[in-house]
């Protein structure tokens, strides 16, 4: 294991028993082994019930793993000395509703040990940061739902964590909120704090993460940069080719327009009027789109639009977790 990195995990298993005498087996992680380093933006992505729940339940210590190893900071998950040192914004943050956004701060700051004076000063800071500074004094039951996300994210920033580990952290809020706490992950980033990010916001994570893993059915499927899983560059998972796809809006006879395109592969065929279509081929190389370019022009088609066409990380996460496999749910609340 790599001695560096702000996560490890090697060959983490986890199985819970369940049913009389508790002989029923629920294997809910299997081997998983991964390491997140130093000033990262690291994306955990999986389906409902693949085990990321479980995961980070292990990693900060409220459940136990079965097998393999798992590390925060260097120390074992789970020990008081890193527990410090992370910060938590779970899924569903649940305050008091007789708190204030700066009553709740005091309260959260004084569990971690933070004095009277610490709270106060680094509350302030922290609201003006998450935009909640004009709305720190209300009550939060009179908090919408991504207002109480915005705190939420306030107080896991309070001590000043070397890690922060976010749970579905935009849910809720609308796009302008979203795209602001993005600019805050990329400002700890900066700062050279690591941010460990679950999310089935696809694009939210395409936009800000580094590096993502894939974990489906509790087996780590992969794990990697962006931009080696929207190239398709692994396994038979998507055509090793998807990054030269084309895109072309084609003005002329749909029969001519066919003859013209020859023998490439044609992935979408969509027509947009009597005499124009929009045509997605699947080219291997360069000289396929020049050649095809020639004929269209020399059969006189109008090329109205050509673009590349970009995989997502949704389209590669969907081929991923649609491979046949095997293994039961995340039980609920597990």
């Amino acid at each position: 294991m790599n001695d560096h990195g702000v996560i490890e995990v090697d060959s983490l298993g986890k199985v819970y028993r369940d049913g009389w005498l508790r002989r029923r087996r629920l294997e809910v992680l299997r081997g998983v082994t991964l390491d997140v380093r130093p000033g990262e933006i690291f994306g955990l992505l999986g389906p409902n019930g693949a085990g990321k729940t479980t995961f980070i339940k292990i990693l900060l210590g409220v459940v136990r793993r079965t097998t393999g190893e798992a590390r925060l900071l260097g120390l074992p998950a789970g020990d008081r000395r890193s527990r410090r040192l992370v910060g938590f914004l779970p899924e569903n943050l649940r305050i008091g509703r007789h708190h204030t956004a700066l009553s709740a701060l005091n309260y959260y700051g004084r569990l971690h040990g933070l004095s009277g004076p610490q709270v106060r000063r680094r509350s302030e800071s922290l609201l003006q940061r998450v935009g909640l500074a004009d709305r720190a004094r209300d009550s939060v039951a009179k908090y919408s739902k991504g207002m109480l996300q915005r705190l939420g994210l306030a107080q896991a920033l309070l001590h000043d964590p070397q890690l922060v580990i976010l749970d579905e952290p935009t849910d809720g809020l609308d796009p302008v909120g979203r795209a602001h706490v993005r600019a805050i992950m990329q400002q700890l980033k900066a700062e050279g704090k690591t941010v460990f990010l679950n999310s089935h916001l696809l694009q939210e994570v395409e936009l800000v993460c580094d590096r993502v893993a894939v974990l489906d059915k509790g087996s780590l499927r992969f794990v990697g940069p962006i931009q080696d899983i929207t190239a398709g560059g692994f396994g038979n998972l998507l055509p090793a080719a998807a990054e030269s796809d084309v895109s072309l809006e084609l003005a002329g006879d749909v029969a001519v327009i066919r003859a013209a395109l020859g023998a490439i592969e044609i992935a979408s065929w969509q027509p947009l009027a009597p005499e124009a279509v929009r045509v997605v081929l699947r080219t291997v190389c360069q000289a396929d789109v020049d050649g095809c370019i020639d004929r269209l022009r020399k059969h006189r088609v109008s090329i109205t639009g050509l673009t590349r066409v970009r995989r997502t990380l949704e389209d590669a996460f969907l081929a991923i977790v649609a491979e046949p496999g095997e293994g039961p749910c995340e039980p609920t609340g597990q």
